[in-house]
């Protein structure tokens, strides 16, 4: 199924943000990090028979451009850029889901700009400095960006999915990463690597501004994430909050994979803005 979806820009600070809008009903923002607009469509989709949707590149990836090309991403600035965007659909407040770095991002939306926002999914958030072994993920993650910046791009994939405790198949990453390559992809990697994955992964909520922006925050894992660094991140982030973690179908990328089941759960979840 699609839906018709109304594409624009909006300049903020340093960027120009490229968002697209589907539906009509209560807004909901659907944000990842590095993830762009179009990982999201099939989930935007099913959800816009009933909700007004909002889904976007983040500054610096794919159709989003930046001023300075090696500005850091961080998760207060790209909530900042997600709060311009919502101010300027004008629907809001709104419920936010964010799946990896764009749940750190729309943890600082509720943070920072508590107005916009009364429903936060926080999926799989990376957020590796509130474990106990802090200190060697920074030192894995260092490496890994070490080892892409000297171009060897396999390999720092190859350091990440052993960090994140994601297996994959034979041949996997060679077919993913290796070869010929759109250089878009190659672009977007680059940034990631280089200005995005630490500023995310070691980016720290503040769970007591969290427990008090207003706003209801569900954190949600994937069923099949067990013993991942995503699982077990998001659930010392619940502990934090004092609250249950959710699951969803399938894993880190359950919504890509499997966007019909994930849309049922994440449906049950929503409310309409009180």
């Amino acid at each position: 199924m699609t839906t018709s979806t109304a594409t624009h820009t909006l300049a903020v600070p340093g960027a120009t943000l490229h968002f697209e809008i589907r539906g009509d009903g209560p807004l909901v923002a659907l944000v990842g990090a590095p993830m762009d607009a179009d990982a999201f469509a099939p989930l935007a989709d099913l959800l816009a028979t009933d909700h007004l949707v909002l889904t976007t590149d983040p500054r610096g990836i794919h159709r989003s451009p930046l001023a300075d090309p090696e500005q850091e991403s961080t998760p207060e600035l790209r909530a900042g850029d997600l709060a311009a965007l919502l101010a300027h659909v004008g629907a809001g407040p709104a419920t936010v889901f964010g799946s990896s770095g764009g749940a750190c991002t729309a943890l600082a939306l509720a943070q920072a700009h508590p107005e916009t926002v009364h429903t936060v999914i926080a999926h799989e958030p990376p957020l590796a400095d509130l474990l106990p072994d802090r200190d060697a993920l920074a030192a894995g993650t260092d490496e890994m960006i070490a080892t892409y910046l000297a171009g060897d791009a396999l390999g720092a994939w190859r350091g990440f999915f052993a960090q994140a405790g994601i297996e994959l198949p034979e041949g996997a990453l060679e077919a993913m990463f290796g070869g010929e390559r759109d250089p878009r992809h190659v672009a977007d990697e680059r940034r990631w690597f280089a200005h995005e994955v630490r500023a995310s992964t070691f980016w720290r909520p503040d769970p007591a501004a969290l427990r008090g922006c207003g706003a209801r925050i569900v954190v949600g894992i994937g069923e099949e994430s067990a013993g991942q660094l995503c699982d077990r991140a998001s659930r010392a982030l619940a502990s934090s909050l004092d609250t249950a973690p959710v699951l969803f179908p399938g894993d880190h990328t359950g919504f890509v994979d499997a966007p019909e089941p994930f849309a049922a759960k994440l449906s049950s979840i929503l409310r309409p803005a009180p």
